[in-house]
């Protein structure tokens, strides 16, 4: 094979590997293939995840974990989902807005 020929069959390698690699990086590695446009149980909420957009995908995620440890996403789009997300910053605001109390508990026991 001619050095030509190598250098051609190299630079054709180098553009398929690059393209392969730009792929997986255009938005499409997201965390939520199905989401919900409801909630079950407010009571049954463990916590909630926010991630906003990013490089890797292309839209936000809102992520539930319910009180078994099961994980499903929400449809930010939803009137539902936007309700319940008004709800909880406005919870948020509310309580960060005047002071909190602090409890502090003191041990007075003397170990010997």
């Amino acid at each position: 094979m001619s050095g030509i020929m190598k250098v051609v069959l190299l630079l054709a390698v180098m553009v398929c590997i690059s393209e392969a690699q730009m792929g997986h990086t255009s938005g499409d590695l997201c965390l939520c293939t199905k989401t919900r446009d409801r909630i079950g149980s407010k009571n049954d909420i463990k916590d909630i995840q926010i991630y906003p957009a990013t490089i890797f995908c292309d839209k936000v995620e809102i992520v539930v974990t319910n009180n078994s440890g099961h994980r499903y996403c929400l449809n930010p789009k939803s009137k539902a989902v936007q309700k319940l997300m008004a709800s909880i910053k406005k919870r948020e605001t509310s309580t960060t807005a005047r002071p909190t109390e602090l409890a502090f508990t003191t041990s007075t026991s003397t170990k010997k």
